[in-house]
């Protein structure tokens, strides 16, 4: 039962944070909104039935029940029609026919993508009251566009910055230490199935040499051992040539004489590719070997590592984004078929969830690695969060400052062309695509919740 229970907590967890980050990215939307001028008539948390709200001057603050979106509504977000262009009747259904009025003998409606357009402006239209069109979102500049539809991503960013942080400066990243975390008493040949050592089988170096888990390797010969790797190196650069290595047990320092031993392996080169020969066969080569293996521990990072590490997984993320048809194509095989889940490929909230159970309620793992674990998953949902949201499709972020960008271009050339200013570019005309993109999008979800169900990806195998 406290399994279980561990298990929602981290569920719980999860949700609260992606609330915390869906909650912060509209506020990124909501100050450099209120910042230029441009009126706000509501900030939601959430989808579906309101749970909570109040106004606050202008603007009405609220949570909905369901936690996975949020918006904020400004008013005049597509410009109206253009000058001269008789005004069409709205209708309730975003896809039913519109009525154009003004024309002579006009008595058909407009139909299919001709309504959507109609019917997005003029619900934008109906936002603006008396006197307050100086205050809509059309009619600033470009770059006032940019800021605010750019503020919810950068919030975004800055939450991973903060978590990454924590993960790194404050927990650290494990690392092979020069402290022995085991050492064999005999060496198996790679192709036997024995678990357990023998008296035919020859001792282990390390052993031989007296070396005990715990132990942490100093110097190898007088030069000091600044890490694992550079004492594995030393050791395979030495088959059969006697190493003094100095440890440090219980306080005290020890030296040791140490062999390494003579063992074959094929031959890698620097990005860990098998290196062949010209007739096309692997190559090897003999290094030295002492049956010993380094102890994982964690070691804080500068704050100058975090940059990188966040470049890293925006790297990762935007790289699963432009595979995103191939990588939900894997995922509907392995949801209905055989193939397993790809560990880095993309998941939902519920897949999320699980993992963040999985962290809370394993018994083995200390309180400090399960913090550690979940303050990156809410570094990771924050990053996609910013990559996703910068795809430059109506209606996420990137496809307004696409719009933005698109009309900054236009008046430019207008103005070098000594031509009329064209005025603010027309993105109710996007309203197809974003439908489209909805569909899309709630399509992949419901197949990425179902494979979370059916096929979760699993941090411990």
């Amino acid at each position: 039962m406290i399994d279980v229970l561990l298990y929602l907590l981290g569920i719980v967890i999860v949700l609260a944070g992606l609330a915390l980050s869906i909650g912060l990215h509209e506020i990124g939307h909501l100050l450099p909104a209120k910042l230029f001028g441009v009126k706000v008539t509501q900030y939601m948390v959430g989808f579906g039935k309101t749970l909570w709200s109040r106004r606050i001057g202008e603007t009405e603050y609220g949570v909905k029940a369901i936690p996975l979106g949020g918006y904020v509504a400004m008013i005049g977000m597509y410009p109206p029609q253009k000058a001269g262009e008789a005004p069409r009747a709205s209708t309730t259904g975003f896809l039913n026919s519109v009525m154009e009025e003004g024309k002579p003998g006009q008595t058909e409606p407009r139909r299919g993508i001709g309504a959507m357009v109609d019917e997005a402006r003029l619900a934008s239209a109906e936002t603006i009251a008396h006197g307050e069109d100086h205050r809509t979102f059309y009619r600033l500049p470009m770059w006032k566009k940019i800021v605010i539809m750019l503020g919810g991503p950068i919030m975004n960013l800055v939450l991973a910055f903060v978590f990454f942080a924590i993960v790194l400066v404050g927990f650290g990243l494990p690392q092979s230490s020069t402290t022995l975390g085991s050492v064999s008493e005999c060496l198996l040949p790679a192709s036997s199935t024995a678990t357990s050592c023998t008296t035919s089988d020859p001792e282990a170096p390390a052993a031989a040499a007296g070396m005990l888990p715990g132990d942490r390797v100093v110097a190898v010969d007088g030069a000091p051992v600044e890490g694992w790797e550079q004492f594995r190196s030393t050791v395979a650069a030495s088959p059969d040539r006697a190493l003094e290595v100095t440890v440090e047990r219980d306080g005290a320092s020890r030296s040791l004489v140490l062999t390494p031993v003579p063992n074959e392996r094929l031959r890698l080169d620097a990005d860990g590719a098998i290196v062949t020969g010209v007739n096309g066969e692997p190559q090897t080569e003999v290094v030295g070997m002492i049956g010993a293996t380094p102890a994982v521990e964690n070691v804080s990072q500068p704050l100058t590592a975090v940059p990188e590490y966040v470049g890293e997984n925006v790297a990762a993320v935007a790289g699963i984004i432009a595979n995103l048809p191939q990588r939900m194509v894997d995922v509907w095989n392995a949801a209905f078929g055989a193939e397993e889940r790809d560990p880095n490929g993309p998941m939902s909230v519920v897949g999320v969830g699980r993992l963040a159970g999985e962290v809370v309620s394993l018994d083995a793992a200390p309180v400090a690695a399960k913090a550690q674990t979940m303050f990156g998953l809410l570094g990771s949902l924050n990053i996609a969060l910013f990559v996703f949201n910068l795809v430059p499709l109506m209606p996420l972020d990137g496809g307004h400052i696409a719009g933005a960008i698109y009309e900054g271009i236009k008046r430019g050339i207008a103005r070098l062309r000594g031509r009329p200013d064209p005025g603010p570019v027309d993105t109710a005309r996007m309203v197809p695509v974003t439908f489209v993109v909805v569909i899309a999008l709630g399509a992949m979800s419901v197949l990425l919740m179902y494979a979370d169900i059916v096929k979760p990806v699993s941090l411990f195998g």
